[in-house]
């Protein structure tokens, strides 16, 4: 997405009712903004993390894009790998979106598509599952990013999915912080889908990738937070020159709650940036779970946000950071803190 720089001033999120068809949904199905020139090239690897470049040669590979260099990775390898899908297991800011991006623009492809988890679901919810299935039948590449299963409906459509069209021929790329099998781990009873989740797992050969958040590497790790002065002045700033949004924090999360996730890149269409007053802490999680997909979108925009209250880095309460979404909210937290530096 582009943002618009036809437009300017302040714009109220909360005000916002926006409507995404069937067919908007899957154009919107490349990879984001900032990974739309990302290359193998491009990737830089870290060298006190071996796996980094392991990943990366292999990946080339599976893309066709070109083969590792002599004695490296695939030299060990005895035979070649016959899964149909790779999936690139590791924390977060280690490259992982960066190298999914490399696969889809590398692979030569005549349909391919990119999109997050969420994408995908929602895609079958505004389509239904037979025409999903139909849209993607024959396509040679599906990317999928932050995979995730939080419920056993997502368990049942993504399995059911993903085996028809590898059935069918598609090849599969993803990104998650935790590895195939332990999908929905701590979030419902993931042991009565445990055949679902073991099927869809060996579609995939798991890469794990080390490393280091590159977004904290030059940060100390908390979102800047700014005086209501402060705010106001960097809000007017910013809406001379281009679109902003500004709303109480509590009214802002109370909204996402009548906005489809899959809806919210919608929400954020023409912004240059982000506006929050008051921040405070989380206290009901499916909120906190709608505020996590919500920064998803507005850190692929690669929108700066500006908020007052409390830090960004601080609204997920111990208790959720204890629980089994808490590579979510790392993930979130993580995001935050780039986005209020940037």
């Amino acid at each position: 997405m582009t943002a618009s720089t036809s437009r300017t001033g302040i714009v109220h999120l909360v005000e916002q009712a926006p409507q995404l068809a069937g067919a908007e949904m899957v154009a919107a199905l490349v990879p984001p903004p900032q990974f739309a020139d990302a290359t193998f090239e491009t990737y830089r690897a870290d060298p006190a993390y071996p796996s980094q470049q392991e990943a990366k040669d292999h990946l080339l590979a599976f893309s066709g894009a070109g083969q590792p260099a002599k004695g490296g990775f695939f030299r060990k390898a005895k035979r070649p790998e016959t899964r149909p899908g790779v999936y690139l297991d590791g924390g977060f800011g280690v490259g992982k979106t960066h190298l999914l991006a490399a696969v889809y623009h590398a692979l030569p492809a005549r349909r391919k598509y990119f999109g997050s988890f969420i994408e995908y679901t929602a895609l079958v919810g505004a389509l239904g599952y037979k025409n999903t299935v139909d849209l993607f039948r024959g396509a040679d590449l599906l990317c999928i990013d932050e995979f995730e299963l939080d419920d056993p409906g997502d368990t049942m459509v993504m399995t059911r999915l993903l085996g028809e069209l590898v059935s069918s021929g598609t090849r599969l790329a993803a990104t998650s912080n935790t590895p195939p099998n332990a999908l929905g781990e701590g979030r419902f009873a993931a042991q009565d889908f445990l055949r679902e989740i073991h099927a869809m797992a060996s579609s995939f050969q798991t890469i794990r990738i080390d490393g280091t958040d590159y977004r904290h590497r030059a940060v100390d790790g908390h979102a800047a937070v700014l005086t209501q002065p402060q705010y106001e002045a960097a809000i007017a700033d910013a809406s001379a020159s281009g679109l902003v949004s500004d709303d109480p924090f509590a009214d802002l999360v109370s909204h996402l709650a009548k906005v489809h996730p899959s809806r919210y890149i919608r929400l954020i269409d023409g912004l240059t940036a982000v506006g929050m007053r008051d921040v405070e802490p989380f206290t009901d999680q499916s909120a906190a779970l709608r505020f996590v997909a919500f920064i998803d979108r507005v850190y692929d925009a690669e929108l700066p946000i500006r908020a007052t209250g409390v830090s960004l880095d601080l609204v997920f309460p111990e208790e959720m950071l204890a629980g089994g979404y808490r590579k979510k909210y790392l993930r979130a937290i993580s995001r935050l803190v780039a986005s209020t530096l940037a």
